[in-house]
């Protein structure tokens, strides 16, 4: 690995403590001064994250807490706390789990004294890892609809829009089984324009009373303003959405008529699967489709990850390619085009050695893509 890939990852990994769950849920809760006497709900990819933020700023006061995450999601250290019911679903299909969950959830906050308050912490994710259906659906067909929008390249309003009108909590649903108790919700945005009413597919909004208290703790925006406190690198001020492969193009012509230096996006692609795709995830693609527009005579690298540490169904968080990535992939005798098209992106960039592998974050914020004209 060179000096200029380190530099980039060492980079990327600084971004992400700025949006660390327990970090930034500690904070907020140091910030309002939130210490008395509550119940915690924590749900999402992040939740264990952001659970410990809580439980190291509220100690004795957190009374009791239910974590519903994916699987895999879960530390140790939290399966020891004895006051935590720990719960894992599936994420990005639901599944039986999901339900499961759901069922949980509510069962959780209806044995719940009616007038002790509660403190939700919700990280991107919530939406497949939690679900009570309406009368008619079943996982069947919501595992259907869920993959049908997902390979056609639906954003992610569009399939949260369709998670609330099939679910009895999404939508602001969820308030009839919260009752009259003081809420205060934490979020971790996974959503362009972090609308509270569409992470999570919108628990708690709209909420239908005033004295209900939000925030928003860790969203890409401060990721990336993160980044640019802390490097040299440009920070463009374009949002990037839609097709992966156009993206990558977009991102590659940007930077070979740029000066040399760093830049980064904030980017939440789509990508449209074929009827079999093969391994891998829209930043994978799009790293892959990127790497295929790189010339030879192009000193240019380029990371395009997730921040919660998987990639769509894999468990890699994207890639970084340069212009010898083709080079090294074909030497193992795999063809990128052929790959991109059976959208089959990991299998050829774990062969040239350009996959990045995280494990879980503890944080959800969408992805990032960084490029650098060295010359």
């Amino acid at each position: 690995m060179t000096d200029h890939r380190t530099q980039l990852l060492d980079m990327y990994a600084a971004g992400l403590v700025a949006v660390e769950g327990e970090m930034t849920v500690y904070q907020a809760l140091q910030a309002k001064r939130l210490r008395q006497p509550c119940h915690v709900v924590a749900l999402g990819k992040a939740a264990d994250a952001m659970l410990w933020g809580a439980y190291r700023y509220l100690r004795d006061a957190m009374q009791s807490a239910l974590l519903i995450t994916k699987h895999q999601h879960v530390s140790a250290a939290t399966q020891a706390l004895t006051q935590v019911q720990v719960l894992e679903a599936a994420h990005p299909i639901p599944d039986e789990s999901s339900l499961q969950a759901g069922a949980a959830l509510i069962k959780y906050l209806q044995a719940l004294p009616t007038d002790e308050p509660v403190l939700f912490l919700i990280s991107g994710g919530t939406s497949s890892l939690v679900e009570v259906l309406e009368t008619g659906w079943t996982v069947d067909r919501l595992q259907q609809a869920t993959y049908a929008m997902l390979a056609n390249g639906a954003v992610i309003s569009e399939i949260n829009a369709m998670r609330c009108t099939l679910s009895l909590i999404k939508g602001g649903k969820l308030w009839q089984y919260v009752g009259e108790r003081p809420v205060t919700c934490l979020l971790m945005s996974d959503v362009p324009g972090d609308d509270p009413a569409v992470i999570g597919s919108g628990l708690l909004f709209p909420a239908p009373r005033e004295d209900f208290a939000w925030e928003i703790v860790a969203s890409n925006r401060q990721l990336l303003a993160a980044l640019a406190a802390t490097t040299a690198v440009n920070v463009m001020p374009e949002f990037l959405e839609g097709d992966a492969e156009e993206v990558a193009q977009r991102c590659v012509a940007y930077l070979r008529n740029s000066l040399p230096g760093l830049y980064a996006w904030g980017a939440e692609t789509t990508l449209q699967l074929p009827l079999n795709p093969g391994y891998g995830g829209r930043n994978q693609h799009l790293a892959l489709a990127a790497a295929l527009c790189l010339q030879p005579d192009d000193d240019i690298f380029l990371l395009a990850v997730g921040t919660d540490g998987t990639d769509g169904v894999t468990e890699d968080t994207g890639a970084l390619v340069d212009n010898g990535t083709v080079q090294r992939g074909n030497a193992q005798n795999l063809d990128a085009a052929a790959c991109l098209q059976a959208a089959d992106a990991g299998t050829f960039l774990a062969a040239s050695g350009d996959l990045i592998h995280t494990g879980p974050t503890g944080t959800n914020v969408m992805d990032v893509i960084i490029g650098w004209k060295v010359s």
